[in-house]
Formats: C-alpha cells, structure tokens, sequence
C-alpha cells in the first residue's frame, strides 16, 4: 500500500508539473508579436504600392490631356485637314520620327509604330486595311474607323517651362477621321458641311475630326484620352454654308476617357 501511495504521489506531481510553461508562453507572444509587426508591414507597403499607383495614373491623365490640348492648339493652325489625315501634316512637339523606341524615366520601353498600331486594330505588328475597317465593340464604324495618324509625341517636360519639375510622362498624340462621317474615306475629310435641315443627305462629319492622346508613365502608368473637335461655328455640330461660323475657330465636341 505504500508503494501504491508513493507511485500515484510521484505521477501526480509528473502531470501537474508546469515548469516550462512559461517559456512555451513567451514563444507564443513572441509569434503573435511577428504575426502583427508582418502585417502591419504589409499593410504600409500596400497603402504606399496604392497611392504610389494613384499618383501615377492621375499623372498620366493630366499628361495626355496637356498633348491634347497641345494638338487641338496646333490643329487650329493647319487649314487643311486632309493633310493631317493623310499625315503629310504634324506638330512641331515631337522628339525624332514617328517610328522607334523611346525610353521612359524608369527604363521602360515603348515603341511608337505598336503604339499606333495598337490603337488602329489591338495588335503590334502593322495593320491591314482589313484589319482597321473591321467592326467591332470599340471601333464600329467599318470604312469609316479613324485610321489613326501620329500628330505630336515626345516627353511631357517638352510642354512645360524649363524651372518646372520634369515629370516622367510621354505623351502621343493621334489624329484620325471622324466617324460620323458617311464617305468610306478615313483620308479625307467630308467635302461639304452638312445643313441641320438635310443630315441625311450629306456628310454630317465634314470639318470634324478625331484626336486620341496616350500618355505612358512610369510603373506601368497609362491613360488614353479621345476628342471630337470641329472647325466653325460655336453651336453644335458643323456650321452650315451660310451662318458666318469662323472657320479658323475649333471647339470641342466630346471628350472622353478609355479604360
């Protein structure tokens, strides 16, 4: 009966020791501590990856409306649009030929000619006729597609005053034939302006015209602004043959923003 005595007494203190408990208890606030310092961490550098990426892509919006306005500025200087369509006709902002790489401030690459490519018909390599009179969910005109020509292109900072500070944008402007014209002819603009009262009868989209703008920053930034801009007048749509519109004046008629 001893011995009986003296074993239960010895398991019991083996089962009730609690030494080592409170080092398995400092192990465990030691993980929960890691476990929160790792997802602050995360959380702070996806909140700076988030704002990062924010700044950047207002940046490339405020960059492709800056060529914009560029362009329509410029624009309201050629009296002949016809040779914008055909692309004997551009802007003094540019930084070479309308072909070849460029190299953005971060290193990255973009290539003008798949630039406008892409643009025409989704694909890099050079477009067909087939492939840009294609109707589809975002060019559905057919043979009347804006057949997209280079304008202007080269680095924002081009655009600012010298002290200001460089920003690291580039910018392509493009410019192509409207699409509510009737002609099948994206070269050439509409022969005459179209009077409100005969709409159906002529070219509604005469002396109106298609401006794109891309602007491409850094981390991937991108936005691509489009404009209808028409000569004349300061109604809605073209000015008819005899309401005095000065021809010299371009205005606005739609902007909008692609995603």
């Amino acid at each position: 009966m001893a011995v009986l005595q003296k074993m239960s007494s010895g398991a019991s203190r083996r089962f009730g020791d609690e030494r080592g408990m409170a080092l398995l208890v400092a192990l465990m606030a030691i993980l929960l501590v890691m476990a929160l310092g790792t997802a602050l961490a995360l959380g702070a550098s996806v909140e700076s990856t988030i704002t990062r990426n924010f700044l950047n892509s207002s940046g490339a919006l405020y960059a492709a409306d800056a060529g914009l306005e560029r362009a329509v500025g410029d624009l309201k200087a050629i009296t002949d649009w016809n040779a914008v369509l055909s692309g004997a006709a551009s802007s003094a902002f540019a930084d070479g030929a309308p072909a070849g790489t460029r190299a953005l401030p971060d290193g990255r690459l973009i290539n003008l000619a798949e630039v406008v490519s892409l643009a025409n018909c989704r694909q890099v390599t050079p477009c067909t006729s087939a492939a840009m009179d294609a109707s589809t969910a975002d060019r559905p005109w057919g043979s009347n597609n804006p057949r997209w020509q280079p304008f202007a292109w080269g680095p924002l900072s081009r655009l600012l005053q010298p002290d200001d500070v460089e920003p690291p944008f580039y910018v392509v402007v493009m410019v192509g034939d409207d699409p509510s014209e009737n002609d099948g002819d994206p070269f050439v603009d509409g022969a005459a302006p179209c009077p409100p009262a005969e709409a159906g009868a002529c070219n509604p989209g005469t002396d109106r015209l298609a401006v794109r703008a891309e602007a491409f920053g850094p981390f991937g930034a991108h936005a691509v602004l489009e404009l209808t801009i028409a000569r004349g007048g300061a109604g809605e749509g073209p000015p008819d043959h005899d309401d005095g519109g000065d021809r010299a004046d371009v205005r606005i008629l739609s902007w909008r923003e692609l995603r």
